[in-house]
């Protein structure tokens, strides 16, 4: 993953400055991509005007320095599209943020589109687990000053419970998020809408005359 790609799909979410898109990723944004410092956002956005993937307004500030405003060019959201939704080969470690990355970005993807990406995620977790949980774990050491061994397996072996409730917290989460998508849990504002329209609150019901659940039981 690229710091164009973040700055892109930030851009696409919302035309902004590139102080703007600092103060994001120092805040919500750290936990995609960590001490993103401010000369590389616009060295990446002046870059990115050059191969014409963004476009920038002046915007005139009477008392302050003006500002420009960067906008995402049909060519931008290309690339933005062909890194969200093209190939994706998940990384050895579940923790790397390229795949939350992807999903934070999932209002410019379809829900297939999100599903096939979970489910390749997913896959190679399933198979990590299958291939190392029950891998032998001696320490092969063999140090040459003092050691304690006994306390070094016990410690190992502790960071590894730790790690498989990590990775199977993590694969829950995964087949949650798939299993609430095939089943349109998590919808569109208007696909929430109309759920809310099928199925009124209780003092929405008591408005409308529609019956409680369970009333009719």
């Amino acid at each position: 993953m690229k710091l164009e790609h973040l700055l892109l799909g930030l851009i696409g979410e919302k035309p902004s400055t590139g102080y703007e898109i600092k103060r994001y990723l120092d805040t919500h944004g750290r936990f995609l991509r960590s001490n993103t410092t401010m000369s590389q956002v616009y060295r990446s956005l002046a870059g990115m005007v050059e191969r014409g993937w963004v476009v920038f307004t002046v915007d005139d500030r009477p008392g302050a320095q003006d500002a420009k405003i960067y906008r995402v060019t049909s060519e931008g959201m290309t690339v933005l599209l062909d890194w969200l939704t093209g190939p994706y080969s998940p990384p050895s470690r579940f923790q790397d943020p390229e795949f939350g990355a992807r999903l934070s970005f999932a209002g410019f993807m379809t829900r297939e589109q999100l599903i096939g990406l979970i489910e390749t995620e997913l896959a190679a977790r399933e198979d990590q687990v299958a291939r190392f949980r029950l891998r032998d774990r001696t320490l092969q050491v063999a140090p040459d000053v003092e050691f304690d061994y006994e306390f070094a397996a016990a410690f190992n072996e502790r960071l590894h419970v730790y790690g498989m409730a990590a990775i199977d917290r993590y694969m829950d989460m995964l087949r949650e998020l798939r299993r609430d998508l095939l089943d349109g849990v998590i919808g569109s504002v208007q696909a929430a809408s109309d759920r809310r329209a099928a199925n009124p609150a209780p003092s929405d019901r008591a408005a409308t005359g529609t019956p409680a659940s369970g009333a009719t039981r």
